[in-house]
């Protein structure tokens, strides 16, 4: 085995997951579609939507549970999205596949 390729082929497989985390998007919906976020494949919320019939002044907890939700999910999402996306990269190293 040689180690100097095997050590390249590590620093591509990094590269490359860095490169898939920089352009991935995760879209998460909580309470039936009412908040919305979009989340990167570094974990940022890149953005949140929330329909105006879920504000409701008289019921603050609702509205904070449900971006929670929303939040979680996308995290949820990108944490599945990465692993699908390793596995498939470590099938080309010797023991990852």
């Amino acid at each position: 085995m040689n180690i100097q390729k095997l050590m390249k082929q590590a620093q591509q497989m990094q590269e490359r997951m860095q490169r898939e985390l920089d352009e991935l998007v995760i879209e998460a919906a909580a309470g039936g579609g009412m908040v919305k976020v979009k989340m990167s494949g570094h974990k940022q919320l890149l953005a949140l939507e929330i329909d105006p019939e879920v504000v409701d002044p008289a019921d603050p907890g609702m509205l904070q549970d449900l971006v929670l939700a929303a939040v979680n999910e996308a995290a949820r999402r990108v944490d599945e999205a990465m692993q699908s996306r390793l596995g498939a990269l470590g099938g080309g190293l010797p023991g990852f596949g």
